[in-house]
């Protein structure tokens, strides 16, 4: 279901004109399910959709670059978020900010490597304000949800 509904996200999202003139700025709508799972059912949860959903969107509204860039975002963007979690010293709010900055650094070194140039991290400030802005958006929202149904989800685990 959780996959389901972060596939639909991505689908939405890939509707959403949002072009900055810089690639890769997106506003990250289905990392509002991978917090939500990261919080509500765990981590292996969160990560197992997060994989199969930036796979599956990839083939269904991208390409095979799509998928490795977005892989290598959301891994060290999940690997973050999960750090900070566990150490139960940060909450929703700073963990999704620190997701969507992460998830862009991931993608820019990527870049890097495809291009073999590291001009690329020219690109870095606007990513990492972009990432704060959309990962803060991402966070107050999954921050209400969590607080709306967080408990409802780990009952009917």
């Amino acid at each position: 279901m959780f996959l389901s509904l972060a596939l639909i996200c991505s689908y939405v999202e890939s509707l959403i004109p949002f072009y900055f003139g810089v690639p890769g700025v997106k506003l990250g709508l289905a990392n509002l399910v991978v917090v939500l799972l990261l919080y509500a059912m765990g981590a292996k949860e969160a990560l197992t959709v997060s994989v199969l959903r930036i796979v599956l969107a990839g083939f269904l509204f991208g390409n095979m670059f799509s998928i490795w860039y977005s892989l290598a975002g959301g891994l060290l963007s999940f690997f973050v978020m999960w750090l900070l979690k566990k150490c139960g010293k940060f909450g929703v709010l700073p963990i999704s900010v620190s997701g969507g900055i992460f998830h862009n650094v991931g993608q820019l070194i990527v870049a890097a490597i495809v291009v073999e140039n590291y001009n690329v991290f020219y690109y870095m400030p606007i990513l990492l304000v972009a990432g704060l802005v959309t990962g803060a958006l991402i966070g107050v929202a999954a921050q209400e949800m969590i607080l709306r149904i967080g408990g409802r989800m780990r009952k009917q685990r």
